[in-house]
């Protein structure tokens, strides 16, 4: 199969689960360029980062405009990981990587099972967010990206559903606020690295995913929060389950 095939149908699997779940963009982008599109890792990250940057900015306008994304508490929740995603990565660097995937697919697990229990209901839930709350979250999950280096909305729309008490589609929306932030910054320091990138590849592949996204925008308005948040937590299973295996061998 070739590698713009390969690319078309990445991305546009990438750009639904972006789109649909508010999540999982760069868990699934960055190991399809290097299993599927023989990228190194670095390479794969930063091609992963453009790929995942402008699939989530086009997919947060769909969601804007369907009113599914709280400005005020995202801004406060990503604005708040910021500078524990720099400490965390500082220290992530000193550790073995069978280390950080280990633990991260331990944190994507346990994220999984907690949206699998039953949650409040719509009665019970508010539109209301304690500001200390929310930084508080975005401070936790800023810290675990730098320490785990992915994953920014994989964990978000856990967070903003356990935590914050958020609809799912709430969630989803708002979780591409924290990925836009995220993977802009993040893409702000790698500067000229971005250089190196194949864009024959990447281009394609971000295209795919902007479209797919589209499509996952119109999923996430088909079906119930309920089936969504129980899909998403499925996904976040099967990712870590995946990952802890390829640590422990």
């Amino acid at each position: 199969m070739s590698a713009l095939l390969l690319a078309l149908i990445a991305g546009a699997v990438v750009g639904l689960a972006l789109g649909a779940l508010g999540g999982g963009g760069s868990v699934l982008a960055v190991p399809a360029l290097i299993y599927l599109l023989g990228f190194t890792p670095a390479a794969a990250t930063t091609g992963g980062l453009i790929i995942v940057t402008a699939t989530s900015l086009t997919a947060l306008y769909a969601h804007a405009r369907a009113r599914h994304v709280r400005w005020k508490a995202g801004g406060l929740f990503a604005a708040a990981g910021l500078l524990p995603a720099a400490v965390a990565g500082t220290v992530a660097a000193r550790l073995p990587q069978p280390v950080l995937t280990a633990a991260f697919a331990l944190v994507a697990a346990l994220a999984a099972v907690r949206m699998l229990r039953p949650g409040r209901t719509s009665a019970e839930r508010t539109t209301a967010v304690r500001p200390a709350k929310a930084a508080g979250a975005g401070a936790g999950l800023g810290a675990l990206t730098g320490l785990l280096g992915v994953g920014g909305g994989f964990l978000a729309v856990p967070a903003l559903v356990t935590v914050l008490a958020f609809e799912m589609q709430s969630a989803v929306g708002t979780s591409l606020l924290v990925i836009s932030a995220n993977s802009v910054a993040s893409l702000a320091t790698r500067g000229a690295t971005t250089t190196g990138v194949d864009w024959a590849v990447i281009a394609p592949f971000t295209g795919a995913a902007i479209l797919g996204a589209w499509d996952g925008r119109r999923l996430a308005t088909k079906v119930t929060g309920t089936r969504l948040q129980r899909t998403f937590a499925v996904v976040l299973l099967a990712v870590a389950a995946f990952m802890l295996l390829d640590a422990l061998t």
